[in-house]
């Protein structure tokens, strides 16, 4: 009956075309959102950026912005309103010498700063943290460059794990990690093994947003469209850049490079996946000249061509869409609400009790006073 089902949706799935038959888009809400975004005027896409504050100084020294810049009391009253955290995920990397090491950072802090600001305007503030991560893994190609920091994976995830074991005793039971770098596969193995290793009721999920919004990563004939495919410090990195946080960017020291292939095209995919191939760019290495002999300039393209209104209609769909992602975790599940435990664990309801109660309140218990169960716990 499932496999029926599946068939019968595949067979009614209905998608939402645009004048680019490469680009289309789900008939659900999140598509809906997302097309119209994607055929709207500048001058709509230049009012949804201005009602986000885009661009704004960086607010990770500002007081009230995360909850380690404001005082206790108030992150307690903010997140009995609204539990929902957003995890922002950098790194420190070389992405030319036009550019900051610290691009991922600023850029995804940037992106949440503006959903936390949009989010006040609701009447129901989000909470950010200050990034766990300002150092992350990366990919094999990128070993030895200059300005890359390269932190095991293991490390990467045991930290990401125990942050939000730290939030979740908190009470921030509904997690949004929002990645900006190339070790996505690091940050899915943390939720599995967080939710594997401790069985407890939460929403926790990781976004990488390039991805989240592709289509409109795409080149295309349309005026403030890039004219290249998103790929490591190039044309769209260099975009974004430049209209987060200009001030960090310097074009004069900008150089093209472009890499090295052994494999004919059309096995590994770029960036955002725009060519559908086989494989993702990260499913492979010994196929290309690893980024220290192939492109020591510290980019894969052509960052000459970044220029901020390229990046305005992107921006624009990921806030759109992660004000949605935090929209539908609340109509969902309320500001204290979880998942019926029933359903997501395989722990003792009477059990848990005592850690599923808000911290401080009577009875409550520390997770860190939590029986360990199932065959993934650490001694």
């Amino acid at each position: 009956m499932e496999s029926n089902g599946g068939t019968m949706e595949a067979k009614n799935k209905k998608w939402l075309s645009t004048k680019y038959p490469h680009i289309v888009f789900e008939d659900n809400e999140v598509g809906r959102m997302k097309k119209e975004l994607f055929e709207a005027p500048m001058s709509e896409i230049d009012r949804i950026l201005e009602d986000y504050g885009i661009p704004s100084p960086s607010e990770l020294g500002k007081g009230g912005s995360y909850i380690q810049t404001t005082p206790r009391y108030e992150t307690i009253e903010k997140r009995r309103k609204n539990d929902v955290l957003l995890i922002p995920i950098g790194c420190s990397e070389n992405h030319g010498d036009h550019a900051n090491t610290g691009l991922d950072t600023f850029m995804v802090t940037q992106i949440c700063e503006a959903v936390r600001r949009k989010s006040i305007k609701q009447g129901c503030e989000v909470n950010i943290t200050l990034p766990p991560l300002n150092f992350g893994a990366h990919p094999y190609h990128h070993i030895g460059m200059p300005g890359t920091v390269i932190i095991p994976s293991e490390t990467v995830k045991e930290m990401l794990i125990y942050t939000m074991l730290g939030f979740w005793n908190d009470g921030y039971r509904k997690m949004v990690l929002i990645n900006n770098h190339g070790h996505l596969w690091v940050l899915v193995d943390a939720i599995q093994e967080f939710m594997k290793r401790f069985q407890l009721p939460a929403i926790v999920q990781v976004i990488d947003w390039h991805r989240a919004v592709r289509e409109f990563f795409y080149p295309t004939d349309e005026e403030d469209s890039l004219s290249t495919h998103f790929i490591h410090a190039a044309e769209a990195e260099t975009s974004v850049a430049r209209l987060l946080f200009d001030e960090m960017i310097n074009m004069d020291y900008v150089k093209d490079a472009q890499g090295e292939q052994f494999l004919p095209e059309g096995h590994f995919d770029l960036s955002v996946d725009p060519y559908r191939r086989p494989h993702r760019w990260s499913e492979g290495e010994g196929h290309f000249a690893i980024e220290r002999y192939a492109t020591p300039e510290g980019v894969v393209g052509t960052p000459s061509k970044g220029e901020a209104r390229k990046a305005k209609r992107p921006i624009a769909a990921i806030l759109k869409y992660l004000t949605m992602t935090v929209d539908h975790i609340l109509q969902t599940f309320p500001a204290g609400v979880l998942p019926d435990i029933q359903k997501v664990s395989n722990r003792d309801l009477k059990e848990l009790e005592a850690f599923l109660k808000e911290p401080w309140a009577e009875g409550w218990k520390s997770v860190y006073e939590l029986p360990q169960v199932g065959p993934f716990h650490k001694n």
